[in-house]
């Protein structure tokens, strides 16, 4: 333990500012991935334990991209669509074919496709990291904030995720294919009686969440490497900001994945050997005090 440590770094605004902005940037990272997953597991009833894949994918298409077209943004627009259409194919090929199913099979299905995406990007890119050097545009003069330097590229990723929550917030509350979408997860059933596509809006919502993760890969490239094996811890903690969060939640999803940023940034100061330990400990608590999460709603 450094307790000393954390208290230092919470009592000096250059160490709290530094610690902060990062632990913003971890959280637009998870949220980007965690509202994927959400959205799927609230709508279809999937838990993807490959989504993390696509995550992963996003980033190497983002290094793709940008080793050939030396383009950055570029890749903000070919990776997310990119990923989209692979979600696509996989629900059309493979998760259409487990709706319903015991969740057993789900896990089955979806984590073997989860070790066979690992193995294809090991097959095409190798097992050294990739990464990608951070835009020229935001390599000028930080921010600063209380006498702390915030990097321009934080400032960015923060308003990405922002945007990404507000428009999602958006869609799935104030308009009619949000609508569609909350009647789908509540009762498909009614709504094919009405004429609706159901397996339609499913493979929507799959490819929407696919793209999510996709655009979560894509803006952390320039921080963190991209790895085989990256999307088996992105998925871990998605799933833990959506069972604290609660699922079908943007809000409760952004909060918690708020909450597990300053949990691992300012962790890793005064609890070094235990960072990820608060994060569980605070799983376990959100499970015997409301087992839906924060935000989520109980099982009727």
């Amino acid at each position: 333990m450094n307790i000393p440590d954390l208290l230092k770094c919470l009592t000096s605004s250059s160490c709290f500012i530094t610690q902060l902005s990062s632990a913003i940037v971890i959280a637009m990272f998870l949220f980007l991935a965690a509202s994927g997953l959400s959205l799927i597991f609230g709508v279809l009833g999937i838990g993807n334990f490959a989504h993390g894949s696509f995550y992963m994918v996003g980033a190497y298409l983002t290094y793709t991209v940008v080793s050939k077209f030396e383009c950055f943004w570029l890749a903000l627009i070919l990776a997310p669509i990119g990923v989209g259409l692979l979600g696509l194919i996989v629900e059309r090929l493979l998760i259409r074919r487990i709706y319903g199913e015991p969740h057993l099979y789900q896990f089955l299905l979806t984590f073997g496709l989860l070790l066979v995406l690992d193995d294809i990007v090991r097959l095409i890119y190798g097992f050294t990291f990739k990464s990608i050097e951070t835009p020229k545009i935001f390599m000028q003069r930080p921010l600063f904030f209380l006498g702390s330097p915030i990097p321009l590229y934080y400032i960015f990723v923060f308003i990405m995720g922002t945007l990404v929550a507000l428009g999602l917030w958006f869609i799935l509350s104030k308009t009619k294919t949000g609508k569609t979408i909350n009647a789908a997860a509540s009762d498909p059933e009614i709504l094919e009686t009405l004429g609706v596509d159901v397996r339609l809006i499913y493979s929507l919502v799959f490819a929407m969440g696919a793209m999510l993760a996709g655009f979560g890969g894509f803006l952390s490239s320039p921080i963190l490497s991209a790895t085989p094996g990256l999307g088996s811890s992105i998925i871990i903690e998605s799933f833990i900001v959506m069972v604290i969060g609660g699922v079908g939640s943007v809000g409760g999803t952004l909060i918690a994945s708020i909450l597990i940023g300053l949990s691992r940034s300012f962790g890793i100061i005064g609890f070094p050997d235990f960072e990820l330990g608060f994060v569980f400990f605070l799983v376990m608590v959100v499970l015997i005090a409301r087992p839906w999460g924060i935000f989520g709603r109980p099982l009727q």
